[in-house]
Order: structure tokens, then sequence, then C-alpha cells
């Protein structure tokens, strides 16, 4: 898509602070951090949100889970812990219209859990 923020930074016509690359997969630096880590991970394949991917996506999907996990390991988050988000739809909070899993973590992150208050 060619006015994709994400897509743009996918084919390399946008700079990003890449932490992991493949052929489908892309992460980098998120420009506006949450938390001391804060890590997006996309597809290359411009896909919307999570309401949008077809059964035909399903090993793309799984592709990307598999490179957050890695990458959150490669990153140091393994032992202490890192929250895993994708936000879907503007209600959500989101911003960027590329599905996206955002990495989180480097400190203890706020409990988001209602049943534990």
């Amino acid at each position: 898509m060619s006015d994709c923020l994400f897509c743009k930074i996918a084919e390399g016509t946008i700079p990003s602070r890449k932490v992991f690359e493949d052929e489908h997969v892309l992460a980098f630096h998120d420009i506006q951090p949450q938390a001391p880590v804060h890590l997006l991970v996309i597809p290359k394949k411009h896909i919307a949100s999570m309401n949008e991917w077809g059964a035909e996506d399903a090993e793309l999907l799984g592709r990307t889970l598999f490179a957050a996990r890695q990458i959150a390991k490669e990153a140091g988050l393994e032992e202490s812990g890192y929250r895993l988000v994708n936000n879907c739809g503007r209600d959500s909070g989101q911003i960027v219209f590329h599905f996206h899993w955002h990495i989180l973590g480097g400190e203890k992150l706020a409990n988001l859990n209602p049943s534990s208050n």
C-alpha cells in the first residue's frame, strides 16, 4: 500500500532501527517507546489489522509470533518477562493500519488483569 508508513519502512524508503528481518517479517524500535524496550514486529505483506487476516495468511501470522518470541529473547526479556500487544481498530488505539505486534518490556509493567484487582 503506497501510503502506509510500515510498508514504506518494510520497503526501506523510510529508515528504521531494525532488530530483525527475514523474507516475511520485519522488527524495529518504536519511535515513541512506552517502555524501556518497545519493539514493533510487522509482516512485510500489508494487512491492515487483525480483522483482515485470511486463512491463506495463517502461516505468516505464525511467523510474526515466532519472530516476536525470538526478538524478545534476543532483547533480554525472556527471563524477566514482556508484553506482546496487538491493537485492533481505532477504539483500541491502533494508529498505523498495518498489522503489528508491540513487544514491551525492560521494567515491571502495570497489571492489566482486571480479575487481580
